[in-house]
């Protein structure tokens, strides 16, 4: 079962993190590495709420939640897709 929910989250990581449009004022979609190597602090997590049918309207619903949470940027770090999308990211901010 761990390795289904890591699967489903790499997968879901791929498909967010292929559009190349802007982030706006939102929080920006990161690897754990980045968070790691830039030192950001993490600041809790955000879920969706699993009512979007399209991976961009489950991402930028994370990324609004995670503005609103006080991050700058955001991880993806478990989702399901079943019908309908749902996710839920690590939040962070800078140093």
């Amino acid at each position: 079962m761990k390795a289904y929910k890591i699967i489903v989250a790499a997968v879901l990581a791929g498909v967010f993190s292929m559009s190349a449009m802007a982030e706006g004022e939102h929080a920006k979609l990161i690897t754990k590495e980045v968070a790691q190597k830039e030192g950001y602090t993490r600041v809790g997590t955000v879920s969706t709420s699993g009512e979007f049918t399209d991976p961009m309207d489950a991402r930028e619903e994370l990324a609004k939640l995670a503005e609103e949470k006080g991050g700058k940027y955001f991880v993806i770090i478990g989702g399901q897709e079943k019908k309908k999308i749902s996710a839920t990211a690590e939040v962070y901010k800078d140093k």
